[in-house]
This record gives structure tokens, sequence and C-alpha cells, in this order.
């Protein structure tokens, strides 16, 4: 792949279903070390967008491309650059942790060399150690969410397509995933679906705002604070919300015509 070429990009992708326009002409970029914070209220777009990037759904119109490569037309080549987490981080349940992950493994291609080095690497950055040899179905749900993480993992992938990435995770695990998050971002172009507002400004260089399909935002965190509506600090406050809270709000509620 070319120096300074996205590692994503999406070229006025849009997907119907039946009559409903589920993405509406989505047109953004990811490069090397950028970690995006994709953001918009429930049923938005953003899972139909990111399943776009991953191969996973066909777009109506336009185009996305992974590492350079065609997500429709060239699917495995664009896969082999990608690691995703969808929604649910869906697994085989009677299958261990040490057994999920070699099975990946060698779906991946990895050799047996490859994938001990690899499985060892993760039991130590995701805290997997404790449930190694357990059954996924007697998972809790953030031990099932970091068994997600590490399968999209195992390849060591360009691009990290990651939906929800902490839900289900207490705080002491939430830091944890950041803290990874941003141990990979100088080598890979990382997507972070979130509603943790306080995600964006801990780990993301950049968020794309989306509502009723379309993009309404792509901006730095800074950028976004500064779309906040004045606050008048002598009128209270009834319900507390954060600049960043307030910035949403106005992007997806007032600028969507929601």
């Amino acid at each position: 792949m070319p120096d300074g070429q996205a590692l994503v990009e999406t070229r006025a992708v849009t997907k119907t279903f039946g009559s409903v326009q589920a993405v509406r002409d989505v047109s953004f970029t990811v490069g090397r070390g950028e970690v995006i914070g994709f953001l918009g209220p429930n049923g938005a777009g953003k899972s139909t967008t990111m399943k776009i990037i991953a191969g996973f759904l066909e777009p109506t119109s336009g185009e996305a491309f992974v590492a350079g490569y065609d997500s429709r037309r060239e699917p495995i080549a664009a896969r082999r650059h990608l690691g995703y987490l969808p929604e649910g981080a869906p697994a085989y349940p009677d299958m261990t942790v040490a057994d999920f992950l070699d099975f990946v493994s060698g779906m991946r291609g990895l050799s047996r060399q490859e994938t001990n080095r690899r499985l060892a690497e993760l039991v130590e950055s995701i805290d997997l150690a404790e449930v190694w040899n357990r059954r996924i179905e007697a998972l809790s749900k953030g031990y099932k969410r970091r068994v997600g993480i590490a399968q999209a993992l195992v390849h060591d992938p360009d691009v990290l397509i990651l939906d929800e990435p902490t839900d289900g995770l207490d705080p002491n695990q939430k830091h944890e995933m950041r803290e990874l998050i941003r141990t990979l971002a100088p080598t890979k172009a990382i997507i972070v679906s979130t509603h943790i507002l306080e995600e964006v400004e801990a780990i993301c260089t950049r968020a794309i705002v989306i509502a009723k399909g379309r993009m309404m935002a792509d901006a730095t965190p800074a950028q976004l604070l500064a779309q906040a509506p004045h606050r008048d600090p002598s009128i209270p406050q009834l319900v507390k919300t954060t600049p960043l809270e307030d910035a949403f709000r106005h992007i997806t509620l007032e600028q969507a015509g929601v």
C-alpha cells in the first residue's frame, strides 16, 4: 500500500432497507495513527456503516475500502487487514477461550508458531489468563467482550473496527481497554463506535457524528466542544451535562432536525 494512503475510506456510501435510508452519502477517511470516535443516537446508521466497511453488508451505492482494497469487490484481501468487533461480540459458546482463539487464528491463516506467539501476547495484554480454559458461555459479559477484542486482534491487523468495545466492562476494565487502544493506535487505523462521550476525549483523535444516516460533523474533540451552545452560568442545571454532551445534543438534535 502506498505511503500516505488512507487505511479506511468511504466514498458516498448509502444503504437503503426497503423504504428506509439507513446511511446517506457518507464519506470519510482514516489514516494510520488515527482513532476515530463514531458517534450518534441509536438507529443513526453507525453499525450499518461499520458493517459496510467490514464487508458484512453491501452498500446500495458508493464504495468502502480497507487498506486500499474494495470491501465489496475484494472482500478477502480487505479482511486480511481488518479486525472487527461487531455489536454483541458473537462467539461459539461451547468452546473454551483458548480453543476459540486458536480456531480464529487458524481461520486467519496463522502458522502454529505465529498462533502461539500472538495468543501469549493477547492473554497478557487483554488479561484473559483467569478465564483461558473456561467455556465462553460461562463468562461474564465483560469477559465475553474481551474475548471479542482478542479475536479482532489475533492476526495483528492494520485496521480495527470496534463496535462498543467497553460495553459491559467495569470502570477498571474500561480504563484498561482504553489504554490498550492507545497502545495500538500508532500503528493502526481504529474506528470506535461508542455512546460513552468521555471515551472520545480520552482516546480519540477525531470524532465523526452521524444522525439520521447523515454525517453531521467530522472534527477533533476540541472542535466538537466548541460547538456546544453557550450555557448561562446563572441558570441552575436541573440535569447535569458536560460540554461534550451539550455539543452532541446540539449536533444530533438541532442540526439534524430531530
